[in-house]
């Protein structure tokens, strides 16, 4: 499996190569020459596999020339220690992605990132540096996923006060080879700064770069996993039982009608895109999947896209549900080297959703369903819901993908229905102590920083 930058076909790299280096030499993202189809008795089996089965069997393809199946099924043994849980909630399914560490989706991909990034780089001598721009979750899971990790240094930039407290004794209360940098800017800063130093030349010359945001193609590949595992689920008309962490309340009861057979519409929170563009992958390599929703807050620059065919990046705007405060997406690139205008609307129907509706929204499901939504998770659900009122999407089984605990955002969560239960992760994080540097928006500021 080779792999290209979307903006040169030509100029092909393999796995490692693109994993270790993060972006293209000319700034691009880099893609799969060709997404790889299950086989027949996989696709008929995702229903009643092991998540850790499934996860071989979806990143295989894209490794094969580079970690042997021996070294793959070891390091998604130790990434993933946590699945993803498809509860029913209400009128719908809640595919639970913050069981992991730092209770959010991205763990998923961190973890894979880090183990395969310390085979790639066995016998190594030469440190390796990996930036990461954060919104919120991003930074935790990857300070998490390479906390301890031999020869590799962590460096976590993230907007100044545009995080929670938890977030931000996630990202910058670790210490060892993580480091924190508070940047005075938005999320879109920081990935401005990223991306300049990952493209900086006599930077690179000084020492190896990487990144470990969605825009690296090793964190965005184990994604795919959890679309395919709930995906396979609701076609084969299952759902798991509640998991440690999911948040509800106890003596609800919610009954569902069997949908076996019938393919998902899956509804993904997004921000940076990364996330959804994963789950393109699953339903390209043969997950039943019928559709997308991509629901955003007012930073509704792809949905605004998805309706008029013209992509026009903005600044974007602090809202409750932070970590999709993006209004210049970077994995819309990727989005665009697979597919048309055209495509892109028969698969996906994007909406936005305002705060109030967000808040809304948790207190209406909490009443009726005994169930803690994040701000995040909340723009899903309102987001199905006002599709649904529009008569846009049908009956078929539909999925919120719960992007993280709402415990993490109690700022929000606590005022409007209590206290959320709080998973042992979250509470040993809240009694780290912050240790990061506040820098300007400034590329030089970044480099200093880093030399």
């Amino acid at each position: 499996m080779f792999y290209y930058s979307t903006r040169n076909k030509n100029d092909k790299t393999a796995f490692s190569t693109a994993a270790l280096t993060g972006l293209a030499p000319d700034g691009g993202l880099f893609v799969p020459e060709e997404i790889p189809q299950y086989t027949a008795q996989v696709k008929s089996s995702l229903g009643s596999m092991d998540f850790r089965d499934i996860a071989f069997e979806t990143i295989k393809p894209y490794v094969k020339d580079e970690i042997p199946d021996s070294a793959l099924s070891d390091i998604i043994q130790s990434a993933f220690t946590f699945t993803a849980p498809l509860v029913a909630v209400a009128d719908r399914f809640t595919a639970e992605l913050f069981h992991g560490p730092t209770a959010a989706f991205k763990d998923f991909g961190a973890r894979f990132m880090a183990r395969s990034f310390s085979y790639l780089r066995r016998g190594e001598e030469r440190p390796l540096r990996i930036l990461v721009a954060t919104s919120g979750d991003t930074g935790g899971a990857v300070a998490d996923g390479f906390f301890d990790v031999p020869g590799i240094f962590v460096t976590v930039l993230y907007p100044k006060g545009r995080v929670t407290s938890l977030q931000e004794r996630q990202i910058a209360g670790l210490g060892k080879n993580i480091s924190a940098l508070s940047v005075e800017g938005s999320f879109d800063d920081c990935q401005r700064l990223v991306k300049a130093a990952l493209a900086d030349e006599g930077l690179k010359k000084r020492m190896a770069l990487s990144s470990a945001n969605s825009i690296n193609i090793s964190r965005l590949i184990p994604q795919a996993v959890y679309y395919s595992a709930a995906a396979g689920r609701i076609f084969a008309g299952l759902t798991d039982p509640d998991g440690e962490a999911t948040p509800r309340v106890a003596g609800f009861v919610n009954r569902q009608e069997k949908h076996s057979g019938a393919p998902a519409i899956l509804c993904v929170p997004s921000g940076n895109f990364g996330n959804l563009t994963a789950g393109l992958y699953a339903m390209k390599m043969g997950a039943p999947v019928k559709q997308f929703i991509a629901a955003t807050n007012i930073n509704k620059t792809v949905p605004d896209y998805l309706n008029s065919g013209e992509y026009l990046a903005r600044i974007s705007q602090a809202t409750i549900s932070n970590a999709m405060d993006v209004g210049a997406p970077s994995n819309f690139e990727r989005m665009s080297a697979h597919f048309s205008w055209e495509e892109m609307r028969r698969i996906i129907l994007g909406v936005s959703v305002s705060d109030d509706e967000t808040k809304e929204t948790i207190t209406r499901i909490h009443e009726q369903a005994g169930y803690f939504l994040d701000p995040h998770s909340a723009v899903g659900w309102k987001g199905v819901d006002k599709l649904r009122a529009e008569n846009k999407i049908d009956s078929s089984p539909t999925a919120i993908l719960c992007t993280a605990h709402p415990a993490k955002f109690s700022e929000v969560v606590e005022p409007l229905v209590g206290k959320p239960p709080v998973p042992q992760s979250l509470s040993m994080a809240m009694e780290r102590k912050v240790n990061s540097k506040t820098i300007p928006a400034e590329v030089t500021a970044l480099i200093d920083a880093l030399v």
